[in-house]
């Protein structure tokens, strides 16, 4: 141990801000164990470095006990004999001689370097950890690292993240060292030190991208209500704004389009539909069938939040969407039930109603 060491010891504390006393009260712990594993020793030993010069010493303590407690040489020593050492001695005081073996230094080195490589990997987990576990839910750009079957393993800053297979998106690919958007989905610490969860199918990305793209999200003018996702297929997202001077759609829109459609490219065409919320559930169910016309819409009375949707016969298919999917977006965006009627369909279900013999209750006496 030297000067040398001491400024090293310096240097990290810089680098990897890890406090120098933490260092070196741990370099010191390792010495002791180091100390009684290499020579077999039960004693009650101390190790000291000197903060400036880097020296290390060895001591061994003995408690000072009275002649008919004394039991254990090598941790205890009489009144009588410390008192040869020093008159002021007193029982329960501690004598301490310096034991430093000759050839010490070397396993010290040894030893230090183990706890300072250790200790290093420990903080440089800790503040990946810390980092990242205030990082939920927000978008980072990463380069691909290595596939493993359906895994992908992302540079994100200092650490890897792990994008599982069913975080994915259907039908996009990438190569080793291509930059991707991914979002944040989790954080955990494990054994192996934190790890990172992403994802490129998570609705939160959409979100985030909106909030990126458009000022108006970000500075809170437009608020994003709802969003619901099938990734890589199509988006439905609602927004709304208190001022009546402001497009939420159309400032989401941009000029031309400009805005979703730089969204749309990140998301490798993805359609993106974008809905006016409205606070009306009629209203609101109407705009998150889009681009289906809608004539009529009926809330349910039995206060379940479900509304039956009549539509024009020609629009059916459309409201409906490919396998169900724009009504199950619109209900999953308005989080409303939703049911699909076509306008005969409706007609011929209040036909048959109206058809049906009236009940008639009679009371008994």
């Amino acid at each position: 141990m030297n000067k040398e060491f001491i400024q090293a010891i310096a240097d990290l504390e810089k680098e990897k801000q890890i406090s120098k006393d933490v260092l070196i009260e741990a370099i010191e712990s390792a010495l002791v164990s180091a100390y009684k594993k290499n020579y077999g020793t039960s004693q009650n030993v101390r190790v000291n470095i000197d903060r400036e010069t880097g020296d290390i010493d060895v001591f061994m303590r003995m408690e000072i006990v009275e002649d008919e407690d004394f039991y254990d040489d090598m941790t205890q020593i009489t009144i009588e004999e410390a008192r040869e050492i020093d008159y002021r001695y007193e029982v329960g005081d501690a004598v301490e001689y310096q034991v430093t073996p000759r050839d010490f230094g070397r396993i010290a080195a040894q030893t230090a370097k183990q706890v300072v490589v250790q200790r290093i990997r420990e903080a440089e987990r800790g503040m990946i950890f810390d980092n990242f576990i205030t990082r939920q839910g927000e978008i980072m750009t990463g380069q691909v690292q290595r596939i493993s079957n359906d895994t992908m393993f992302v540079s994100i800053g200092r650490t890897e993240g792990i994008l599982a297979g069913t975080e994915q998106v259907p039908g996009e690919t990438y190569k080793i060292n291509d930059r991707l958007k991914v979002y944040i989905m989790d954080v955990k610490k494990t054994t192996k030190g934190p790890q990172v969860f992403l994802s490129r199918s998570h609705p939160g990305l959409v979100k985030r991208l909106f909030e990126l793209e458009v000022p108006e999200i970000e500075d809170g003018t437009v608020e994003i209500k709802g969003i619901a996702r099938e990734a890589g297929s199509r988006t439905k997202m609602a927004v709304y704004t208190e001022f009546e001077n402001v497009d939420p759609v159309g400032a989401c829109v941009g000029t031309r389009g400009a805005r979703v459609q730089a969204i749309v490219d990140e998301l490798n065409g993805e359609k993106i539909d974008i809905i006016t919320w409205s606070e009306d559930p009629e209203v609101l169910i109407a705009n998150v069938l889009s681009p289906a016309k809608v004539e009529q819409v009926i809330v349910a009375e039995d206060g379940e939040k479900s509304a039956t949707v009549v539509v024009p016969d020609y629009q059916l298919s459309l409201a409906i969407g490919k396998e169900g999917q724009n009504v199950r977006l619109a209900a999953k965006v308005s989080g409303w039930k939703i049911d699909i009627k076509s306008h005969s369909q409706y007609e011929a279900m209040k036909a048959a109603e109206a058809d049906m013999p009236e009940i008639v209750e009679i009371e008994e006496e």
